[in-house]
């Protein structure tokens, strides 16, 4: 079943052409590496399906509900984003994470303690992770944090933008291996090799 498409997509910053007629379809459950050139619109691919840029002409959808005005909450509330950046405001990790969840499009989502200590272990975070502020917290384990907030949102899609790069080797085959289980539709961002070699993931090269 196709979950997702992007139909004749074109966009254009200022003289420069980001997508010409760019064409895609994710099947539900697909793992996709998106493989282009820097500055070729990856993480811009990213923002489009997510509503935070707007498309010069085409089409895009999800569950064939267009995208638009009236349609961006659905969009919304049916993916998990991890940016390149993972930019969280500063204060204590574990008032974070409850400030997450008591937004409106998140407060039907019950989660525990102990799904928070289980990942938090998973990941190898120290077991303090949640009375630390988020400045204390290096790139990898703001990575890993991030990652953390996206499962337990349990969307069906997942948007990972270079969610392994801060990560030494044996995190990233435990990232990679936790995310490619999962059942869910993952678009991933990575110059990291460990997400193609198995047979699990397509590459989608423009």
């Amino acid at each position: 079943m196709t979950l997702i498409q992007f139909k004749d997509i074109n966009l254009k910053f200022k003289d420069k052409i980001i997508f010409d007629n760019f064409n895609m379809d994710v099947l539900k459950g697909e793992k996709i590496v998106l493989n282009a050139p820097s500055g070729k619109g990856k993480s811009t691919l990213f923002k489009l399906l997510l509503g935070f840029q707007k498309i010069d002409r085409g089409t895009i959808l999800f569950n064939n509900k267009i995208l638009e005005k009236k349609t961006l909450v659905y969009f919304r509330k049916n993916i998990g984003y991890v940016s390149q950046d993972v930019d969280f405001k500063n204060g204590k990790i574990g008032d974070l994470i409850d400030e997450i969840f008591s937004y409106n499009c998140n407060k039907h989502i019950k989660i525990t303690k102990e799904q928070i200590t289980h990942l938090v272990e998973y990941f190898n975070l120290p077991k303090d992770t949640l009375e630390k502020e988020v400045k204390q917290l290096s790139g990898g384990e703001r990575q890993r944090l991030g990652l953390i907030i996206c499962i337990l949102l349990d969307r069906p899609v997942w948007l990972l933008d270079e969610v392994t790069s801060g990560l030494d080797k044996y995190m990233k085959e435990k990232v990679v291996n936790y995310v490619l289980k999962q059942d869910k539709t993952v678009l991933i961002i990575s110059h990291d090799k460990i997400w193609t070699e198995n047979n699990l993931v397509r590459v989608e090269e423009w």
